[in-house]
């Protein structure tokens, strides 16, 4: 009895021990992932901001802005937001919480908004930002990339890049929405928005260089938002074309058939499946209704469009 007594301590023993071991082996490997945890963290607090400052605007943007915040917050110089002045849905909270500077102002169009908001930069350089867009992750590393090499930045004023729209569940790579290049980097000073309410579009003066990755773009929720985007857009097309004193009978007979054929054909919407062709239809339907409503509202003064 005495030698399976032993025996039996022996086993206690050498299981006490195993386990012991293994505690030292869990105890070494936790201090291992505490250091590299500590290391890592210190190696992105010592990472260098880029010299840039994120310029944006919104109105009640609380259900689509945390994105847009993401892709900039970490390693930019700073982001500046620009709020409408009667907007109370949270929004500023959540541009807050990712270290942005809040102004809020009277809404004076997008053109003045942004350019409000570029103003108040700091940073050599500004990232034109809207609340439905994202700074894609390739987009951000070449970038990263580009400031890595001032000497070659130097002769550039601005810098462009595609914008990919994401469309009722698909990235559309083809017709009319791409690669839609858009002026979003420019060297403070150097560039202002411009352009005719609500298209605003960036004015550089100098030279402007190209990237290659994409800013990522959700515009549209579903089809009816793109259907009453675009009934608000041709009415202040109409409207902005009757102040002027154009009309616009022979554009509406012709114009419509060409976006759709230069849309959905020539520039390859149709590679898009079902969302191409949605495209290409609405386009052309926008564009039939600015010149329609002219020609109503020239006809019938009391249907001038609304504002």
């Amino acid at each position: 009895m005495r030698g399976r007594g032993g025996q039996g301590e022996q086993f206690v023993a050498r299981k006490a021990f195993e386990a012991g071991g293994l505690n030292v082996l869990a105890s070494s490997r936790r201090r291992e992932i505490f250091e590299f945890n500590r290391m890592e963290t210190k190696a992105v607090s010592n990472q260098q901001l880029l010299p840039v400052a994120v310029c944006m605007i919104a109105g009640a943007e609380a259900s689509r802005i945390r994105r847009a915040l993401e892709s900039v917050a970490g390693w930019t110089g700073e982001i500046i937001v620009v709020l409408n002045d009667d907007v109370a849905d949270g929004t500023d909270k959540i541009a807050e919480s990712f270290g942005a500077k809040i102004f809020r102002e009277p809404w004076k169009g997008h053109i003045a908004q942004k350019n409000s908001a570029a103003d108040k930069a700091s940073c050599e350089w500004i990232l034109g930002l809207d609340a439905d867009e994202e700074v894609s992750a390739a987009l951000r590393g070449e970038i990263q990339e580009l400031f890595s090499a001032a000497e070659k930045m130097k002769p550039f004023a601005a810098f462009s890049f595609p914008r990919c729209s994401y469309y009722c569940g698909r990235w559309i790579r083809h017709g009319d929405w791409y690669p839609d290049r858009k002026v979003r980097l420019w060297r403070r000073g150097q560039a202002r928005w411009g352009g005719i309410n609500p298209h605003d579009a960036v004015q550089v003066s100098g030279r402007v260089g190209c990237l290659n990755s994409d800013l990522f773009h959700y515009s549209m929720n579903d089809l009816d938002h793109h259907v009453r985007k675009t009934m608000a857009y041709s009415d202040i097309f109409a409207r902005r074309q009757l102040e002027c004193g154009r009309g616009g009978g022979f554009e509406m007979w012709f114009r419509p058939w060409w976006r759709f054929v230069r849309g959905y054909f020539l520039r390859l919407g149709f590679l898009d499946g079902w969302q191409g062709y949605a495209i290409a239809r609405i386009v052309a339907l926008e564009t039939f209704l600015r010149y329609a409503k002219i020609r109503a509202a020239q006809k019938s003064p009391h249907q001038l469009p609304r504002r």
